[in-house]
């Protein structure tokens, strides 16, 4: 008879999401999500079946709980052009207990290339991030606050790539004040 298990899941989740997220999906051992879960090698195995569900799992909790807030912002009161400023200055504010850079970012560059189910999770992500930044600019444009000589599509690829751009030079040590900076260019640009 399986023994029941003996630890929150969830939390398991949430510890293997930031070792994912310092350190990247290769240089993650089994041992270090072992350290960082406080689970053992086969409690690993028996609940998440393989390193890579593990990793698949902590990347949609990561992308619903930075996905979550963007969204809300988004969708909430004020101007575009005020939503657009909160949302790049959310980017350059990164909490300072949590790691460095971006998880969906780093997952891009190191496995979208070669990894077609993380690299399908990562599109779909990058199309609903896409989607609510688009409309946001259109509601700006049609009120008058963001220029017309783009596209609204055009300029959400640009915010996002900045936004990427923001949480690369957070993880190569950026200064709080280079990443507003950063925040603030950008949005002159609209």
């Amino acid at each position: 008879m399986a023994r029941p298990k003996q630890f929150d899941e969830e939390r398991a989740v949430q510890a293997a999401m930031r070792a994912f997220w310092t350190a990247g999906y290769e240089a993650t051992s089994t041992q270090d999500l072992c350290a960082a879960t406080g689970l053992g090698r086969s409690s690993i195995y028996n609940t998440f079946t393989s390193k890579h569900e593990l990793f698949r799992r902590a990347l949609d909790r990561y992308m619903a709980a930075k996905n979550g807030p963007i969204f809300e912002l988004l969708d909430g009161t004020g101007s575009a052009k005020e939503k657009l400023r909160a949302l790049l200055e959310q980017a350059a504010d990164a909490p300072e207990d949590e790691p460095a850079g971006c998880l969906v970012v780093n997952s891009t560059v190191e496995l979208a290339p070669r990894d077609p189910e993380v690299a399908a999770i990562l599109r779909a992500d990058l199309r609903r991030r896409h989607d609510a930044i688009t409309a946001t600019i259109a509601e700006g444009q049609r009120a008058g606050e963001i220029h017309k000589s783009r596209e609204a599509n055009e300029l959400a690829h640009f915010l996002i790539a900045t936004i990427s751009g923001i949480r690369v030079a957070a993880r190569g040590g950026a200064d709080r004040k280079t990443l507003s900076a950063i925040a603030e260019t950008a949005l002159a640009c609209l």
